[in-house]
């Protein structure tokens, strides 16, 4: 069981001892700090947060908490309940409130939860305001009101309708040749807030929705990542109902990942280029990723005579460079879709809509798709130091030895070569360097990171 602050959040599991998990006492030294954060922030009285929550088994007492201890603030609360991560991140703007928290592990087991701290624009807080939260929780200044100055709670059920309806505006989403294609859909909600908001979703756009585990009480049936390995039972489903496609969400519908009509997976880092591929085919741009994401969305980008730019690992870090590049599209290998037209947060909502667009206007079915975009392999393996040699050395060497390829350091040290990649990150808690590569196949990603694993060696 563990305890993650971090510049983002604060994220634990439920139970235990203080400090060493996420007990309600943690919850509510968050909570002041983010609350009293604000306050000296903001040259304004009665603040106004919007909270949200997954459908995890501990939400309502985490949200109970995080409520009570705001209105203890004095800061006026509207809770929309079962929510989504892009749901909150809407309605903050939408209700010209001054920031926002999403009660949410994302796809951690249940056993997680979690606090992510939102801004008054609806985005996550900076690395800097975090840092400022998170000093404010360990020094336990906090000032709270006196009773007549309480915040005042409320409760809103239409933040589902008023982003569905925001989606449905977007001039990019054309909902009639979504229904004129009537598609059939199984989606795997892994039990979370998902199961409410896709359907809704699909519904006004002429979808036929066969549910699977769509009930949002928090019992994940599967590991709630959507990768491969775990989602065995959609696809199987999608063959037996013989549908267009499947959707799978995570339990904060932040990520998107799609099954083709085959019951194969469209792999995670293609939802990304897809979208992308749709919206940069009808206006020339930027499209931004992480530098541990796929290739194949810089290939897609240049097909359309647009750019493509990496920023470093972190929603965060491919927001600030897509607002520094005006970037028409972006987001991160997992799934995650970025569309800046509606908001700067991962929103699979969004993406579902952008996607479906995309199919009915090229008239494929979801493989035939698929194989039109770059083939490529990911590998993932790591190297374990002993304590005493210093990773940066290491990466400073790496960096030299390939000096003569095409070299980013903004995280870590990425080296792309003519047909493939390979990106060192060293850990933040011990003393290893992940190490990620891709390639045009399988084999050729493995044994380029055993080969960097060797090289590395030599230089120790």
């Amino acid at each position: 069981m563990s305890l993650i602050k971090s510049i983002s959040g604060i994220r634990g599991t439920i139970g235990g001892k203080v400090n060493d998990n996420l007990t309600p006492l943690d919850v509510v030294k968050f909570a002041s700090a983010f609350g009293t954060w604000l306050q000296n922030t903001q040259n304004k009285k009665n603040l106004t947060l919007v909270i949200g929550r997954d459908a995890r088994i501990s939400g309502e007492m985490v949200s109970s908490l995080v409520t009570a201890t705001l209105q203890g603030l004095g800061i006026n609360v509207v809770d929309l309940g079962l929510s989504t991560t892009p749901t909150v991140e809407i309605m903050v703007p939408e209700l010209n409130a001054d920031g926002g928290i999403i009660l949410t592990a994302s796809h951690n087991p249940k056993q997680w939860n979690a606090l992510k701290l939102l801004n008054g624009k609806g985005e996550f807080i900076s690395g800097d305001d975090g840092a400022k939260v998170l000093a404010l929780a360990e020094s336990e200044d906090f000032n709270y009101a006196e009773v007549d100055d309480l915040g005042k709670y409320e409760t809103r059920d239409d933040a589902f309708d008023i982003h569905i309806q925001q989606i449905l505006d977007l001039p990019m989403v054309d909902v009639e040749a979504i229904k004129a294609k009537k598609f059939k859909i199984v989606l795997d909600a892994v039990n979370s807030t998902g199961g409410i908001a896709i359907p809704m979703l699909l519904d006004k756009l002429g979808c036929e929705t066969i549910k699977l585990y769509c009930e949002p009480n928090g019992q994940f049936p599967h590991n709630p990542e959507p990768l491969k390995e775990h989602l065995g039972d959609i696809c199987e489903l999608v063959k037996k109902e013989k549908a267009d496609l499947g959707i799978v969400v995570d339990p904060d519908v932040d990520r998107l990942a799609l099954i083709d009509e085959k019951g194969e997976m469209f792999g995670e880092e293609y939802t990304l280029v897809a979208v992308a591929d749709y919206l940069l085919k009808h206006k020339k741009g930027v499209a931004i990723s992480n530098l541990s994401s796929s290739r194949a969305l810089r290939d897609v980008a240049r097909s359309h005579d647009s750019e493509y730019f990496a920023s470093a690992v972190g929603e965060v870090n491919v927001v600030n460079l897509m607002k520094e590049k005006n970037a028409v599209i972006g987001g991160e290998g997992n799934g995650g879709i970025i569309y800046p037209d509606l908001h700067y947060g991962r929103d699979s909502l969004v993406g579902a809509a952008l996607f479906l667009t995309h199919l009915a206007k090229e008239d494929k079915t979801v493989s035939q798709l698929r194989v039109g975009y770059p083939e490529y392999f990911m590998g993932k393996k790591k190297i374990e130091l002993t304590p005493e040699i210093n990773v940066d050395d290491i990466l400073t060497k790496m960096e030299k030895e390939y000096q003569n390829e095409e070299v980013s350091t903004v995280d870590g040290v990425k080296i792309d070569f003519e047909k493939n990649w390979v990106h060192l990150r060293k850990s933040n808690t011990e003393p290893i360097i992940r190490i990620y590569t891709e390639a045009h196949s399988q084999e050729e990603a493995d044994k380029l990171g055993d080969d960097i694993i060797a090289k590395i060696k030599s230089l120790i």
